[in-house]
C-alpha cells in the first residue's frame, strides 16, 4: 500500500480567512486588472496646525467601494512646535503607517504559513532635524533623516521562520516601498 502526502489544508487561523484570501490570491492571478487600487484622504483644515483627514471611499477590484463607516484621523503639531497637540503629527501619522503596514503583512504572511501568532510589536522611531520645515537651513532636508523599526513577533514557529515572516512583510509593505523607493507626487492648488 503506498502512502499519499498531501499538503496540509490552510485554515482561518490569526483572524485571517486564509482560505478566502488564497481564492482571492488566484482570482488576481488569472485577473490582474483587480489588483489597480486607488486609495483616497480627504483632508480638512480645523485651525492652526490641526486637520482632520476622512477616508470614505476607494477605487479597487475593478469598481468603486465605500468602507463599512467614514474612517477620520487627525493629525497637529505639539506646543513646542506651535501646534495644540490634539493628535499626532503628520510626521508621526507616516510612522504609524509604516507600523500598521508591515503588522499587517506580519498577521497575513503568517496566517498562510499556518503559524499561529502570540503576539506582534512593532515600534518605529524616526529622526529629523526641523531646520529644514522652518526654513532656516535650506541644505536640511524637510523628511526624515533615518527611521528605525523593531519586531517583536512571537508565534508558534522557530525563530528563523519568524524572522522570515518579517523579512517578507518588509518586502511586500507598501508603505516600507514608498518610504525607502520615493513615488512621484503631484500636488493641483485649487484657489477659490
Amino acid at each position: 500500500m503506498t502512502e499519499v502526502m498531501t499538503k496540509p489544508e490552510r485554515v482561518a487561523i490569526n483572524g485571517v480567512d486564509v482560505p478566502t484570501f488564497v481564492a482571492t490570491l488566484g482570482a488576481v492571478d488569472k485577473q490582474r486588472e483587480i489588483a489597480r487600487f486607488t486609495f483616497r484622504a480627504n483632508g480638512e483644515w480645523l485651525s492652526g496646525t490641526h486637520s482632520r483627514i476622512a477616508f470614505n471611499d476607494f477605487y479597487g477590484a475593478c469598481c468603486e467601494n465605500e468602507h463599512n463607516q467614514r474612517y477620520t484621523i487627525e493629525g497637529d503639531h505639539p506646543e513646542v512646535l506651535c501646534g495644540t497637540d490634539n493628535a499626532p503629527t503628520p510626521a508621526e501619522l507616516l510612522l504609524g503607517a509604516l507600523s500598521a503596514c508591515l503588522t499587517a503583512g506580519i498577521g497575513n504572511i503568517a496566517s498562510m504559513r499556518q503559524v499561529e501568532l502570540k503576539s506582534v510589536e512593532c515600534q518605529v522611531e524616526g529622526d529629523i532635524d526641523l531646520t529644514g520645515i522652518l526654513g532656516i537651513d535650506p541644505q536640511s532636508r524637510n523628511g526624515f533623516n533615518g527611521v528605525r523599526v523593531t519586531v517583536k513577533i512571537d508565534g508558534d514557529a522557530d525563530a528563523e521562520t519568524l524572522e522570515k515572516i518579517v523579512r517578507q512583510s518588509v518586502a511586500r509593505s507598501a508603505v516600507f516601498d514608498v518610504m525607502t523607493n520615493g513615488v512621484p507626487v503631484s500636488v493641483n492648488a485649487q484657489v477659490a
